[in-house]
């Protein structure tokens, strides 16, 4: 197995270009579990370690341009703030270890279903953007997964950053395992309150892909609108809880497995919804960037 190390992001495009079989390796979190069981055997490696660009983030008007690089630790310590959400959910994964050491950008190449940044990243609206040698795309982040462990990212194309919107208003994340920590989720849910204007979500480990409860979105936002909820941060109706839940449960797509069936995936997911929204809702009636 070759082990390219190239030292800048132009170098690496080229790698990549010229050894498309090349496996790109950061943190290692995940890759060197494959390689360790031998699942996985690629011809190459190719380090991004000594990538400078892809280790930093900048804000760009009104989003954040996280580099593929960046670790779940800085995420936690530096824009925990601003990216709330996304914030939650890197706490959640794994040990301190594996904080230290995974990447957004891994968790992207992976295309886990259960992985757990990707329910906040659909819930915020996020793109992730691409490139290779022929250039750069950027692609919402709905749109870049296209099944289990498969995304729309070509052979001589690497993940480079993550464009995620800073947070408007409260953000959530919750996740079901067997155990508080270094486990693979059963379910999880994130939320995105938007004042005034509008409502997120993202479902995990639920379906062949992440996923988004698109009619739960729509009925959140429109009896928040309606009911002039916004303005006057009054308590939200229990019925209007449940509602959300009830079609959150019915976006997801799951399956029997060894974490759990699909019946209690739908089931947990309507109590995640109904408890994220709750806590949403109550920073919101606190002053989260409350809509005046």
């Amino acid at each position: 197995m070759d082990f390219l190390q190239p030292g800048s992001l132009a170098g690496a495009l080229a790698a990549k270009a010229e050894r498309p079989g090349a496996l790109p390796i950061a943190g290692g979190t995940d890759v060197m579990v494959e390689i360790n069981f031998d699942t996985r055997r690629p011809d190459a490696l190719l380090d991004l370690n000594r990538v400078p660009e892809l280790a930093c983030w900048e804000l760009d008007g009104g989003q954040v341009r996280l580099g593929a690089g960046l670790t779940y630790t800085r995420l936690i310590a530096e824009l925990g703030t601003v990216l709330p959400g996304l914030a939650m959910a890197a706490r959640t994964i794994g040990s301190e270890q594996i904080r230290n050491r995974g990447t957004i950008g891994g968790n992207l190449g992976a295309a886990s279903p259960a992985g757990d940044c990707h329910p906040v990243l659909l819930a915020t609206g996020a793109a992730v953007q691409v490139m290779s040698v022929r250039g750069a795309r950027l692609i919402p982040a709905e749109d870049f997964y296209l099944g289990p462990k498969r995304s729309t990212l070509a052979a001589d194309e690497l993940i480079t950053a993550v464009l995620v919107p800073i947070a408007r208003g409260p953000q959530q994340f919750a996740k079901i395992g067997s155990r508080n920590a270094m486990v693979i989720a059963v379910c999880a849910f994130a939320l995105d309150l938007r004042p005034g204007t509008g409502v997120g979500t993202g479902i995990g480990s639920a379906g062949p892909t992440p996923l988004r409860a698109r009619a739960a979105e729509e009925y959140l936002a429109g009896a928040l609108a309606e009911s002039g909820l916004w303005a006057s941060a009054a308590p939200l109706p229990a019925s209007v809880a449940v509602r959300f839940g009830e079609l959150v449960a019915q976006a997801a797509r799951p399956i029997d497995d060894v974490r759990g069936t699909a019946a209690y995936r739908r089931h947990a997911l309507a109590v995640l919804a109904r408890r994220t929204l709750a806590w949403a809702w109550g920073a919101y009636r606190q002053g989260g960037l409350r809509c005046e």
